[in-house]
């Protein structure tokens, strides 16, 4: 998600637009000192109604993924499991996918879960005229290009045929060879009929097939909680141990953790970064934490006066080598944090950093960076502008931003400050409108384990999550030959080598892979983190 996290992601995490005084005062009770109460949890509010097609982000994502899980999901060591799906197979070139849907499974309305579930909301999602953020996760499907194209009103992609009520046919418009992996993320998840009828209203109140259902019309009170029930008719991998979840919403992640730390809260995904000294006394060692897969970074748009052309390149270049990352990571992060060099992750299958040429450019050379920012001077003079990086109040970023900004300042000798948003929500419009006029900053949780979901979405040409507005021709025709390619290793291979060219050109400037730790209150046992940095809320039980 778009962290600019796709919501998984894109790491958006702690977003929120209620008062901090109202929200504490909302927040008081039900917490971790109630034995008999749902288990509460820190959340954000989502950017956009809770439809799985349009949920990129952590604050609906936390929610979405809950409520709504599809043909597959992946367990601790990312593997996909069969949900709803009985088999997923391809023909011998990876151009068509059938795929077997379990029979006799509902929603949690009682409507049928049916093939027809998966090529309407599958349409759904790719058409243009539905705007949804997550219509990029349908572009390989034959006849995508014809439903997302701007202003187009088609909405039926001709490679989707629900055979019958549990066979579905997916012909594809080329080879890909991730497409069955892909399946676990949420926009592939399935809507009940009745969702077409008003999405505005299904998304205020939707309905699923996952361990835990909305509690009910009205769960969802905006900018207070997302009250969560167990589904007692799932039956799929992962059960929910507990009988609720209340996600309460929160304007800061500092006032989660008070919260915590006073027993008003049971669950925090992320300690912040300012607690993260102290959080082990504090909270006695409730503690867990996990590396996991996610990236993340800051983005330079293309649009940008003086960050386009071979001067932009070497001004890239210079702002990545001016960051000194394991100084930035022992001061602010404490050590949690490992120095990325790329635009992937460690954690996931194919990550291999020796086959990487460029990685010297995500390395720190105060000496070296000056002479790159020299060098673009003397081919276009910067404006003179302050470099800014904006990141969102609410989410724990402006320790990091500071420092980052004072490392490029004091290497290049250039102005540098970091530039507030209040929240998540409102940064991530300006950048979803192509409005952003500075830096941002940007996480990504994996949505499924793959390399190529870290690049494709945020860097090709035509990706939902582009902020930077990244355009490479060379670049989107190597993930096609990776989705093209017949094996794994070949397919990796050629991901690795578009990884490269972000390497070259920078986009995005990589920071760190992270490790989350997570805390949680004296009143609840099992917590642990999933393969993309999630707590494992099903699993969570009273103490």
């Amino acid at each position: 998600m778009n962290p600019s996290f796709s919501r998984r992601g894109l790491l958006g995490a702690f977003a929120l637009t209620s008062a901090s005084a109202l929200v504490l005062t909302a927040c008081g009770g039900g917490g971790g000192e109630d034995s008999d109460g749902p288990i509460t949890a820190f959340g954000t509010e989502p950017e956009n109604p809770l439809v799985p097609t349009n949920t990129t982000e952590q604050g609906g994502g936390r929610v979405v993924t809950l409520i709504f899980v599809g043909l597959i999901s992946y367990d601790d060591n990312s593997e996909a499991v069969n949900e709803l799906a009985e088999s997923i197979e391809a023909n011998d070139d990876n151009t068509v996918w059938t795929i077997k849907i379990k029979s006799g499974k509902k929603f949690t309305n009682g409507e049928d879960i049916t093939a027809q579930s998966f090529v309407d909301s599958w349409n759904y999602g790719a058409a243009a005229k539905n705007a949804q953020q997550g219509s990029y996760f349908f572009e390989t499907i034959k006849g995508y290009d014809k439903v997302s194209a701007e202003g187009s009103e088609e909405d039926e992609m001709e490679g989707l045929v629900a055979v019958d009520d549990t066979t579905l046919e997916v012909t594809l418009s080329g080879p890909d060879s991730t497409f069955g992996n892909r399946l676990g993320y949420s926009s592939y998840a399935p809507m009940p009929p009745s969702a077409f009828d008003d999405m505005e209203a299904f998304g205020e109140n939707p309905v699923g097939w996952g361990p835990y259902k909305m509690d009910g019309e009205g769960a969802w009170v905006h900018d207070q909680e997302m009250r969560l029930v167990k589904n007692e008719d799932y039956d799929g991998s992962t059960p929910a141990a507990n009988d609720a979840v209340t996600f309460k919403i929160y304007q800061t992640a500092e006032a989660g953790y008070t919260d915590l730390v006073g027993g008003n809260l049971d669950l925090l995904d992320t300690i912040p970064p300012s607690n993260i000294e102290v959080s082990e006394d504090d909270l006695s060692g409730r503690l867990t934490n996990r590396e996991y897969a996610g990236n993340y970074t800051f983005g330079i748009p293309y649009y940008l006066e003086g960050w386009s052309g071979e001067a932009g390149k070497l001004r890239r270049q210079a702002i990545s080598k001016a960051i000194d990352r394991e100084e930035l990571i022992e001061v602010i992060f404490k050590g949690e944090n490992t120095p990325a060099v790329d635009f992937t992750s460690p954690v996931v299958a194919g990550y291999d950093a020796e086959a990487l040429k460029n990685t010297a450019n995500a390395e720190f050379d105060a000496d070296e960076a000056k002479k790159l920012w020299d060098q673009a001077e003397d081919i276009e003079p910067y404006n003179g502008n302050t470099f800014e990086i904006a990141y969102n109040a609410d989410g724990g970023h402006k320790e990091w931003v500071d420092a980052v900004c004072n490392m490029i300042k004091n290497n290049l000798d250039i102005e540098a400050a970091g530039k507030s948003y209040p929240t998540f929500k409102e940064l991530r419009t300006e950048a979803n409108d192509g409005k952003l006029t500075s830096a941002f900053r940007s996480g990504w949780m994996a949505d499924y384990p793959s390399l190529y979901n870290f690049l494709s979405a945020q860097y090709a040409t035509d990706g939902s999550s582009n902020d930077a507005h990244y355009e490479n021709k060379a670049f989107d025709d190597k993930l096609k030959e990776g989705l093209a390619a017949s094996s794994d290793d070949e397919a990796n291979k050629a991901f690795l080598e578009a990884d490269d060219m972000l390497l070259e050109d920078l986009p995005a400037i990589p920071l760190y892979y992270p490790n989350r730790t997570s805390g949680y209150s004296e009143a609840v046992d099992n917590v642990s983190l999933t393969w993309n940095g999630e707590i494992d809320y099903t699993k969570v039980t009273r103490a």
